[in-house]
């Protein structure tokens, strides 16, 4: 716990063997009460080898549910353990868990209610090896969302987010994409709550075994980002009212 906080962190795992017990190993105990692996439907040994080094929460879908699906499953099992506050870590590396500490904090101590993990801030994409077209994508998307959302965030599409049970209880998150696009979706269920999202510096790393999206669906990925954005924006006019925005 950190000040009297519940903190579960939840891995959605896909192929994650490779890389889940580096990033297990690395989550500060000291603070975290409980871990969560969602396997979904992996083709490799991810699950037996949570059991292996110890993790007791481990669900496996039997058919892939895709990246906003297995995130569901996490952030319900998480509430129902009675988080406080739930962290999402990939376990495929590419985000440190020394950061756990620092965003939690944030939260813990009523500071913000949220909290992502900025790979644009300090330039840690680019020194990471983040694919230029990808950097290019992402700083172009993030202004034109930052334009229609009316917000100042450094970046929408880090991996590593935090949120307080709040966030979660008040969002309906269920209804938005079983896909990538999910991270774009709750983000902008969070803004259209009102809730504040905090962002801190976070080196990334990319390599072989880190899992990341081809060309095709990252431009899939991009023409979601800017409904979800176009969609904000026109309910906050009220013209239309759209499912993801409907509690």
């Amino acid at each position: 716990m950190l000040n009297g906080k519940k903190i579960v962190v939840v891995l959605p795992a896909y192929n994650a063997a490779r890389t889940l017990e580096k990033t297990y190993n690395e989550i500060p105990f000291d603070i975290v009460d409980d871990v969560i692996l969602v396997d979904d439907a992996s083709k490799d040994d991810t699950s037996e080898l949570g059991s292996k080094i110890g993790i007791k929460h481990i669900i496996k879908h039997e058919k892939n549910k895709g990246y906003g699906g297995n995130q569901k499953t996490c952030y319900h099992h998480a509430l129902s353990l009675k988080a406080d506050i739930v962290v999402m870590l990939h376990p495929d590396y590419q985000y440190t868990p020394k950061l756990l500490t620092a965003m939690c904090s944030v939260i813990a101590f009523d500071v913000y209610p949220a909290v992502f993990g900025s790979r644009i801030l300090g330039m840690g994409a680019l020194k990471g090896g983040m694919p230029v077209y990808k950097y290019v994508f992402n700083r172009m998307l993030t202004l034109f969302q930052n334009i229609m959302m009316g917000q100042k965030l450094s970046e929408y599409h880090t991996g590593y987010r935090a949120f307080s049970a709040e966030v979660l209880k008040s969002v309906p998150f269920d209804v938005c994409s079983d896909d990538f696009v999910f991270d774009n979706e709750i983000t902008a269920q969070i803004f259209m709550k009102g809730f504040e999202i905090a962002e801190i510096t976070c080196p990334t790393k990319y390599f072989p075994e880190a899992s990341s999206i081809n060309f095709k669906r990252s431009s899939i990925y991009g023409l979601g980002v800017l409904r979800t954005s176009i969609i904000y924006r026109l309910q906050k006019w009220g013209i239309g009212n759209f499912k993801i925005f409907k509690a």
